[in-house]
């Protein structure tokens, strides 16, 4: 699966990959696809950066995981279509994620735990241990992430397409943040009990933003007074919120490979389930062309046995099974 995910302007997780560490500001200037004004945030939040780069991967990781049973995987795409929209929401979630964790893992100067979360709740239990700091992370997204489509202005539809989804990816962790608690007391007993605020992990982030992807509204770019918003183009639907997705353009198929297209790279070679009748089977991935079918040797662990103490130990099992992909 290719491991690009860039969308023109996210060129930028590319070049934070394959740079590794960021340690000084010389570095920024190396970072291909940023604006000046994003290489000057850069440099004056260098520890800032590392984790940002760890957000880019954690977003190509998850993008990949929720689409794998689809003809798209997370390939290079030009137009403004719902998995642009998917990208840019899912990235800008990953950068306010990853800085968020690195503020409450103490990595950070710049920032700790959310001291604002204090005192004694309105249930009755004491605020204590480590809040994420979700606040910090969302607005270094902000600041970061946003700040090359407001640099040209927000009234072109694709820079007020990026910016909605942008938010509508912070709002996945913002609308979901858990309390967590620890009971104090004699033999477990739960006498005392602390608690703090702490964000979804972040395959629940992907989950949501890819069911935003599946309901994303087709949407077009109207003067409302002296602003510009976008509105659905169907004027049958219902007004998006703010934490939906949204896109201008239809998708492909993405059925063939188009060479004069960037992103559409044809389902041919990609693995099927020739029993399913979803979108991963046979029929719909390989869009009718047919399908190979070999065997294939896979070794997998079995027979596991638990040895006192403490280890596991397996035989290693060989067995044919079928493969089938795309023709």
């Amino acid at each position: 699966m290719p491991v690009l995910l860039t969308v023109s302007e996210h060129l930028l997780i590319t070049s934070l990959l394959l740079l590794g560490s960021i340690s000084d500001e010389e570095t920024c200037e190396k970072l291909r696809g940023l604006i000046q004004r994003q290489v000057q945030i850069c440099k004056r939040n260098v520890e800032v950066m590392d984790a940002v780069r760890r957000g880019a991967q954690l977003a190509i990781d998850e993008c990949q995981f929720q689409f794998r049973n689809r003809r798209w995987n997370c390939s290079t795409l030009e137009r403004c279509t719902r998995e642009a929209a998917f990208v840019y929401a899912l990235s800008a979630a990953s950068v306010a994620f990853a800085v968020t964790r690195a503020c409450s893992s103490g990595e950070l100067d710049k920032c700790g735990c959310d001291r604002n979360v204090h005192g004694v709740s309105p249930e009755g239990f004491q605020w204590s241990g480590c809040s994420d700091n979700i606040a910090y992370g969302v607005a270094f997204s902000q600041s970061f992430v946003d700040i090359r489509e407001r640099s040209k202005g927000q009234s072109s539809n694709r820079a007020l397409m990026n910016l909605h989804n942008n938010e509508a990816g912070r709002k996945a962790i913002l609308s979901n943040m858990r309390v967590e608690c620890k009971c104090h007391g004699v033999s477990g007993s739960c006498e005392v009990k602390t608690c703090w605020k702490a964000m979804p992990l972040f395959r629940k982030v992907g989950n949501i933003i890819k069911e935003k992807f599946d309901g994303a509204t087709e949407v077009e770019q109207r003067k409302v007074g002296t602003t510009k918003v976008l509105v659905p183009r169907n004027t049958q639907f219902k007004p998006h919120t703010d934490e939906d997705l949204v896109y201008l353009d239809p998708s492909p198929d993405f059925c063939e490979h188009d060479p004069r297209t960037p992103g559409i790279l044809g389902t041919a070679g990609r693995f099927c389930n020739k029993t399913s009748k979803a979108i991963d089977g046979c029929e719909l991935m390989c869009c009718g062309r047919g399908f190979h079918t070999e065997d294939v040797e896979v070794v997998d662990r079995c027979s596991c046995k638990f040895h006192w103490c403490c280890y596991v130990k397996c035989k290693q099992c060989r067995k044919m099974v079928e493969m089938h992909t795309c023709r």
